[in-house]
């Protein structure tokens, strides 16, 4: 079986319109938005120009999405696991978010949930070692390892708003 073609046109103004079909002959095509969101849409098999259904989904859900179909994948979010049940993941502090301006030492992520933040992405910066009176940012992206209940629960508490 060759490999299944993809085609992408170009779409001014929204994205790009990536089209696939399967070897089963459906028609699936996903519209990458220029604000990172992503629309998936199947076409009804009976005819292919006709969209059957249509799900919008923004970026980190569309990343998930990916992570669920090819898991081998180097993911967004998930960054490294080891046998010693250590996880280090990504997690964006939102505008509307509670610790947006305050202080990283505020949020006791490491007293309250034995997790560390190694570093902070800021738009094209990397800061290694943030220390406590670091101030956070809305769109702040902050790399966690602990365990998994530990990134979870400072998952938790970054996403309070």
């Amino acid at each position: 079986m060759s490999a299944p073609r993809l085609r992408a046109t170009p779409l001014p103004g929204i994205g790009v319109q990536y089209d696939l079909v399967t070897r089963e002959h459906r028609h699936l095509s996903v519209v990458a938005h220029r604000d990172g969101a992503r629309t998936v849409n199947v076409y009804r098999s009976d005819d292919p120009d006709s969209c059957a259904h249509s799900l919008r989904l923004t970026g980190p859900e569309a990343g998930a999405l990916i992570d669920a179909l090819k898991p081998s994948h180097h993911s967004a979010s998930l960054l490294y696991t080891t046998d010693l049940g250590l996880v280090a993941e990504r997690i964006e502090v939102a505008a509307t978010s509670r610790w947006n301006g305050r202080l990283l030492g505020d949020t006791r992520l490491r007293t309250d949930t034995g997790a560390s933040i190694v570093a902070v992405l800021r738009r094209a910066e990397a800061i290694p070692s943030p220390a406590p009176d670091f101030r956070l940012v809305g769109g702040d992206t902050l790399i966690v390892i602990g365990t998994r209940e530990g990134v979870d629960a400072a998952a938790a508490i970054l996403g309070q708003e």
